[in-house]
């Protein structure tokens, strides 16, 4: 199931909504001067996150940076998940971004010469997690430290080239933001690179440059393209006449607009996203997004049977002569419930309650229309006079690679040793070895779809190296064959899950990735390769969405992909039901959001609530479904993205049906009667912005949570809220949140005081009920956190990312603090430990010895130097460290040895147990021990037991 929503080709809308104005580049530079400060001074800094994968499915690929004189260097950048370094052809990765504010990537480009990285932050495929970025960012040292070197109010580049000559020399596409029109955006160019910028093309404030591309061999000689488009909550129109292609001939200091009437390439309202290559200083390449509508006699291939547009227009007696074969067919084909026959369905019409295009509106939801759209798509362009003229290269339409969503995808590469070697990309990746006349698939195992970035190698004709929404793949056979380089852990998840058993499973639903299952004791590595038993399963396929897992069976899994396409598995037998939500025919379709919400009921798990414009609830374990409500949203609005819609739904532990639902146009409603009545508790909160969560209190029964998103008005501010009173009245519990779009609040089932929220820009942590935030880092980069859940029996805190998969962190110890023991050393309660006889151990003179590790954590009233002392059942001491404590939560890393002073003094007692390991440590024998931190005048003990 592909993804995305379409640009309904000429299709214009006008809103009269008042918008909520943008963030300010200045309030996002101080969001980020505020989070790094909070950082430092963070009570949980030190707390450490593991990440747990997966990677075999990876995250969307957005650039390539390659070394020409050593392809087997090469850069990596992930929309959401920063920029990863190779130089071993893929075998592994190492992140280079994570010192940065920001994993957020537009575009990346290196000086090789004097190892400079540059970074275009802010990712520009138009998708609905295309997040914002902080400007242009620069490394002198292959990534180990950051410059931002402005355009800090671009918030999405394009592209940026080197002058090969003179690095300081930098030409830079801005594509400007994505929900709301700027001024920054155009062609920047610097020479002092990056001190100063100059703006050398600017079309207006809604049309940016989507791709700028230059002569390999004079780059004096550049073209750029525009795109004109505009992108709400509801609507998204990816053409206009903006979208054109420009030249430079002087190094991009001044430009000229060639792609004009009578030029042979498309102009006006219907010119979309345009990807550009440049072979020489005559013969360029373009490949355009046609957003204009099919001709009637064109279209796509013809369908045998009914179609559903066939009823738009179809007059009543027209139908009532339909053959009941044909129209039973098409009831059938497009599985309108049983209930709908021919007979009876012209009988509703004959009889004036259902009209024949009702059975088309029947139909009409989002995931259909993103098919459905008569636009003409990909064209490919060819100039052989510097672009004064242009040329179609193909005949007929390049049918199934952009669909409805062009504006996802638009690059184009020819080959440097043959301009006839042609590579263009969508949903497949196609390659024309006739200068664009005829294309191949060249799709093959191990390739996802969804294309976005291309190397060609210029020394060796077929060489590849491919970029998608699954990752990296390299080819050397022009496509024959593919491998597929897929450790970095750049998972980008829409939800999170996790089941009761132990140890527990995570599950989680992942941009265009399907749903997987896996361990929460996943540890990624490539030694699985070795077994074939990877550490996730995919279990759904599509864009992954909600999951929910019948704690009474752990098998019984409900899940599915975007616009409310659910099922209920069976994990255990392989079966599966499709859950069928439908409306009446005659009545208009539900709307659902592209991240249905679903909500097994903590009161019985054979209830199933499901998110449309209405909720939605099952009896029956899904079987069957009937609105109890009606809409919960402001209507909708005229568009073609669906919206209206619920995001969000939580039922109290306190009672069954009584139920909070959120809606993506800023409505929160109540019921506490099963959905009998309604009231809208929306009043005091924000207008018109996406209920990113509401979370009802488990600790009590009047106190609920709510997080609000502005992302989509390109409003950055963290809105988040609490009542306790059901909703009457709101506190707004933002307090030091900096700027960053909230996606996500939960309250802790253990410590009523303690709340987590996720940002787009990291996790924090209240322990007093919001009056202050603390982000957490330590293991943890600046990214999107989308969804998060806090496992009760394991007292774990799970973080599913939009760009670095999961993370995992042992709360207990922060569970368990209140206002009484803050202002006292407090040391964390460990885990047995299981004495081996392989401690200190190897296989032999080429490995290494096996050195065990425990973590000591604690928490310090104040920051100051900590000793820590190790003493045994016998008072005697065994070890003893000392380091510098923070305020708040520290670990430290014990690898389980003795002093040498204890080591030397049991070691005269032989029934002590003790004895050298292969690499001389003594470790502690079996036994307890006691762990004793002292900070200031303050201390505290907790028991370590070897068994």
């Amino acid at each position: 199931m592909r993804h995305y929503l379409l640009a309904l080709g000429m299709l214009s809308f006008s809103f009269l909504n008042a918008q909520t104005p943008a963030t300010s580049a200045s309030q996002v530079e101080a969001g980020i001067q505020a989070k790094a400060q909070l950082t430092e001074s963070s009570i949980v800094k030190n707390l450490p996150f593991t990440n747990i994968g997966p990677t075999v499915m990876s995250g969307r690929v957005v650039d390539l940076a390659v070394n020409p004189d050593n392809p087997t260097e090469f850069y990596v950048g992930y929309a959401s998940g920063g920029v990863w370094y190779t130089n071993n052809n893929g075998i592994s990765f190492t992140p280079v971004l994570d010192s940065s504010p920001t994993q957020n990537v537009g575009d990346i480009a290196v000086d090789w010469k004097n190892g400079t990285l540059w970074v275009g932050t802010g990712e520009v495929n138009a998708s609905r997690s295309s997040y914002a970025g902080i400007g242009l960012l620069r490394s002198d040292d292959m990534g180990e430290t950051w410059t931002n070197v402005g355009l800090k109010d671009s918030h999405h580049i394009s592209r940026i080239l080197i002058n090969p000559n003179n690095p300081d020399e930098v030409v830079v596409g801005v594509a400007g933001h994505l929900y709301s029109t700027n001024a920054e955006r155009g062609v920047f160019k610097t020479m002092n690179g990056g001190k100063t910028w100059n703006k050398v093309l600017f079309v207006n404030d809604q049309t940016g440059i989507i791709d700028v591309a230059v002569d390999p061999n004079n780059f004096n000689n550049m073209y750029a393209s525009s795109w004109d488009k505009d992108r709400k909550a509801w609507n998204f129109r990816g053409s206009g006449d903006g979208s054109a292609i420009y030249k430079s001939t002087d190094a991009g200091n001044t430009w000229t607009k060639v792609s004009v009437p009578n030029s042979g390439f498309p102009t006006g309202e219907g010119v979309g996203r345009i990807g550009l290559s440049v072979v020489d200083g005559n013969t360029v390449y373009a490949i355009h997004d046609n957003q204009a509508r099919r001709p009637d006699t064109g279209g796509r291939r013809a369908r045998a049977g009914l179609t559903k547009n066939d009823f738009k227009g179809m007059q009543k007696a027209v139908f009532l002569q339909l053959d009941d074969s044909k129209l039973n067919g098409f009831l059938r084909e497009n599985r309108f419930p049983q209930q709908y026959q021919a007979s009876n369905v012209k009988q509703m019409v004959r009889a004036g309650s259902l009209e024949p295009k009702d059975l088309a509106l029947y139909l009409e939801d989002a995931n259909s229309l993103l098919f459905d759209t008569p636009v003409i798509g990909a064209e490919v362009y060819k100039s052989t006079n510097g672009g004064k003229t242009w040329k179609k290269t193909h005949d007929g339409y390049l049918e199934d690679l952009y669909y409805s969503y062009g504006y996802y995808f638009g690059m184009i590469h020819a080959d440097p040793s043959n301009s006839d070697n042609i590579y263009i990309y969508g949903v497949p990746i196609l390659n024309s070895k006739d200068g664009g006349k005829t294309f191949k698939s060249i799709v093959g195992d191990n390739v996802h779809s969804d294309h976005h970035a291309l190397w060609i190698n210029p020394n060796m004709p077929g060489h590849l190296i491919n970029g998608n929404d699954g990752g990296v793949n390299i080819t050397y056979d022009d496509g024959k064959t593919w491998m597929k380089n897929n450790t970095p852990s750049v998972g980008q998840f829409y939800a999170i899950q996790v089941d009761n058993e132990t140890p527990y499973n995570v599950y989680g639903g992942l941009q265009d990735n399907g749903v997987w299952k896996g361990s929460s004791n996943n540890t990624e590595s490539t030694r699985w390769h070795s077994s074939g038993d990877y550490g996730y399963e995919m279990i759904m396929g599509g864009d992954g969405m909600q999951i929910q897992v019948d704690n009474r069976n752990t098998d019984i899994v409900y899940t599915g992909f975007q616009f409310g396409n659910y099922f209920r598995l069976n994990l255990g037998t392989g079966d599966q039901k499709r859950l069928s939500v439908r409306h009446k025919l005659g009545e208009r379709p539900y709307r659902f959001n592209w991240q249905t919400p679903i909500l097994l009921s903590p009161h019985n798990q054979d209830i199933l609530y499901l998110g449309g414009n209405k909720l939605m609830r099952s009896m029956n374990q899904g079987d069957d479904f009937e609105a109890i409500s009606g809409d919960l949203t402001t209507g909708g609005k005229k568009g073609n993205v669906a919206y209206g819609t619920l995001t969000t739904i939580s039922e109290s532990t306190f009672q069954f049906g009584m139920i909070y639902t959120g809606s993506d146009d800023g409505l929160i409603h109540l019921t506490r009667d099963g959905g009998a009545s309604w009231s809208n508790i929306s009043s005091g909160l924000p207008n018109d912005l996406w209920v990113s969560r509401v979370e009802a209190s488990k600790h009590k029964k009047a106190r609920v949570y709510a997080s609000l998103n502005g992302y989509r008005w390109d409003d950055f501010t963290a809105y988040v809220y609490m009542s306790d009173d059901f909703g009457a009245t709101w506190k707004n519990i933002s307090s030091n949140l900096p700027a960053s779009a909230v996606n996500v609040i939960k309250e802790d089932p253990t410590n009523m005081n303690v709340l987590y929220v996720g940002t787009d820009n990291g996790a924090y942590v209240s322990m007093d009920r919001g009056e202050s935030w603390h982000p957490f880092s330590e293991g943890l980069p600046n990214v999107a956190v989308h969804d998060l859940i806090i496992h009760p029996e394991a007292s774990e805190l799970i973080l599913g990312t939009h760009g670095r998969s999961i993370y995992k962190a042992d709360i207990s110890m922060l569970q368990a603090m209140n206002a009484d023991v803050m202002n006292s050393v407090v040391v964390k309660a460990m885990e047995p430990v299981n004495h081996s006889r392989r401690w200190g151990a190897s296989f032999g003179q080429w490995y290494d010895a096996f050195e065990p590790e425990v973590s000591l954590e604690f928490y310090s009233p104040a920051s100051g130097k900590a000793t820590v002392t190790i003493t045994n059942a016998s008072g005697v001491e065994v070890q003893s460290m000392q380091l510098d404590a923070d305020k708040g939560f520290n670990a430290v890393a014990y690898d389980l040895a003795m002093s040498s002073k204890a080591q030397k003094a049991m070691s005269k007692d032989k029934s002590a147990g003790i004895y050298p390991g292969q690499n001389g440590k003594y470790y502690l024998p079996k036994g307890d021990y006691k762990v004793t931190v002292a900070v200031g005048g303050s201390s505290a003990s907790s028991g370590l037991s070897i068994k």
